[in-house]
């Protein structure tokens, strides 16, 4: 009985938006927020909730129900834009969330917040019509966020100059190089530009709380500077109990996966492998590298002569090299897919090939281990350039003037953070920032503090 009155001191419904990498930090925030004693109800897309692998043994109490994006059987087809795409969310999303708030009230469970996606900003006004309190969760870095803000906000021309210095508050100086894609390439994507740029920002203002998935050690300056803008609570990083402060020893996996992971295949051959010996080469669930940077991507782990485990999507696998498979089977195991956690926390992985999404830089962060950053596109050159100067935790593989990271460099890039001098200093720092990011999720520490006073003003409201 106890437990079944903590859990409904208040509700949220919490709404992600419908991809890997936003939907498993909001359900992983979601099961703090449960654990703590607060009613959930996660709301995804209906595509995306009949799509999911739900992998969680967690003895979660969360609610799962759906809104649509009018695809309910499946995405764009070719002919449709983004920008058609977001639209459509926009109406429908916003016709049959008020659908289940209405349905929610009618059987006793009465929401009384929505936490939402920042690419998504309209579910606020159906919070703010309801009476709800409304926080938006940013699933990006506050440096990131506050670059899109600034532009939004007219502070930061666009297109910038080339070899221009960006002095921006709470940030080091910036090169355009160093900027989103979004903003270093103007004009590229311009319906994610709109969504990032324009939407994110669009209500902000207006939002009772705003929540950042990072933690306020790895962020401080930036974080006090918008802090001053808006009521800003860092809440991460959301990883899984059992890779941070280890107080659920249920909580061992995000709960869902667009894909099946070959877990038993990964960690069999990753045991078998010395400490800190292997490179674990992934680039996420979406990113399409081409067939020139896949090669020499390919030759890179190769030549580099160190063991390495290469998630290559059954879509992608196509574009490998030809027999590369077999000639690398001594040193290398690719597979379509692995638990990217459970890869992270094996001592034998010593360095994480990564595009560097924020979620893999997070988890990389929060588990110590040194990134070698191979940027593709949105936040993903930001990121680098924090791992690379900031941090200290890694470093940016450097493309030629095509665009493409070499396989020397690729090659060059691994042997130093495996072998070299430099990579010492480097795990050094990951050390360090393992520790900080535990700190921030444990009893007391930073996130952990804003997550309870977040908590308390909503039980107070309720």
């Amino acid at each position: 009985m106890e437990k079944r009155e903590r859990a409904y001191k208040a509700h949220c419904l919490v709404l992600p938006f419908p991809s890997q990498g936003h939907i498993n930090p909001m359900f992983q925030f979601s099961k703090l927020l449960n654990q703590k004693g607060i009613k959930i109800t996660l709301a995804n897309t209906i595509f995306v909730h009949n799509t999911l692998h739900k992998i969680s043994s967690s003895s979660t109490s969360i609610a799962f129900d759906t809104i649509s994006d009018g695809y309910d059987e499946g995405g764009l087809t070719q002919a449709e834009s983004i920008e058609a795409y977001l639209d459509r969310f926009r109406k429908i999303g916003t016709k049959t969330l008020i659908e289940l708030i209405d349905r929610l009230s009618s059987s006793g469970n009465r929401a009384d917040c929505i936490v939402y996606d920042a690419f998504m900003p309209w579910p606020l006004d159906v919070a703010k019509k309801f009476g709800i309190v409304g926080a938006v969760f940013f699933t990006q870095s506050c440096a990131v966020d506050n670059i899109f803000y600034h532009v939004h906000q007219g502070l930061l021309k666009l297109p910038l100059p080339p070899e221009s210095e960006i002095l921006l508050p709470g940030l080091p100086p910036l090169q355009p190089s160093d900027m989103p894609s979004f903003i270093s390439v103007y004009g590229s994507y311009p319906a994610f530009f709109t969504m990032v740029v324009d939407d994110q920002f669009s209500n902000v203002d207006k939002a009772d709380w705003v929540l950042c998935n990072t933690f306020y050690e790895l962020e401080e300056e930036v974080v006090d500077w918008m802090a001053k803008l808006w009521p800003l609570r860092t809440i991460g990083p959301t990883i899984p109990s059992m890779y941070l402060d280890k107080r659920r020893e249920d909580d061992r996996e995000y709960g869902f996966s667009l894909f099946n992971p070959n877990s038993d295949a990964c960690l069999t051959w990753l045991n078998a492998k010395p400490k800190g010996s292997v490179a674990y080469v992934s680039f996420g669930s979406l990113a399409e590298l081409g067939e020139d940077q896949m090669e020499e991507l390919g030759w890179g782990l190769r030549n580099s002569n160190n063991y390495f485990l290469w998630v290559v999507r059954v879509t992608e696998a196509a574009k490998l090299p030809k027999g590369f498979v077999e000639e690398t089977s001594g040193k290398g195991l690719v597979v379509s897919w692995c638990p990217q956690l459970d890869v992270l926390a094996n001592e034998s992985v010593g360095c994480f090939v990564t595009h560097c999404g924020w979620n893999s830089t997070l988890e990389a962060l929060s588990l110590g281990v040194p990134m070698v950053a191979v940027p593709q596109w949105t936040d993903q050159s930001t990121n680098a350039r924090f791992i690379m100067d900031v941090w200290k935790m890694g470093l940016k593989a450097q493309a030629d003037e095509k665009g493409i990271v070499r396989r020397e460099e690729i090659a060059n890039c691994v042997r130093e953070i495996l072998e070299g001098e430099r990579g010492k200093v480097i795990r050094k720092n990951a050390s360090k920032w393992k520790e900080l990011a535990k700190n921030a999720v444990d009893e007391g520490g930073s996130s952990d503090k804003n997550i309870d006073e977040f908590i308390a003003k909503l039980v107070q409201n309720y």
